[in-house]
């Protein structure tokens, strides 16, 4: 059964910094391109930053220069790296693992991510 769960999520003042991480489970991990997509309260999901089939990086214009995403094979986890955080990027942040090409993918639970003084 494939699985992934986010972790890292949570309150912070604006300027800081927060690290979320994915593990993906019942699968094997090079099978899939990683990503991270957001939502916020009355918004679509959108990308924020994901690998691309060539395993490259991609990452949304608001993030460029704040955050990263990067990946421990050997973990089978996926990161992703924020700072100079903003309110506007308060957000339920999902974990995406889709399956090398093919429209196949899968969901995490989501963790919340807080920006507020």
């Amino acid at each position: 059964q494939v699985q992934l769960v986010e972790s890292g999520g949570g309150l912070v003042q604006p300027g800081g910094s927060l690290r979320l991480s994915c593990t993906l489970s019942g699968t094997i991990f090079g099978f899939y391109v990683m990503g991270w997509y957001r939502q916020a309260p009355g918004k679509q999901r959108e990308l924020v930053a994901a690998f691309t089939s060539g395993d490259s990086t991609s990452y949304a214009g608001y993030v460029k220069g704040r955050f990263s995403i990067s990946r421990d094979n050997a973990k089978n986890m996926v990161y992703l790296q924020m700072n100079s955080l903003t309110p506007e990027d308060t957000a339920v942040y999902y974990c995406n693992a889709r399956f090398r090409g093919t429209s196949s993918e899968f969901w995490g639970q989501g963790t919340q991510v807080t920006v507020s003084s």
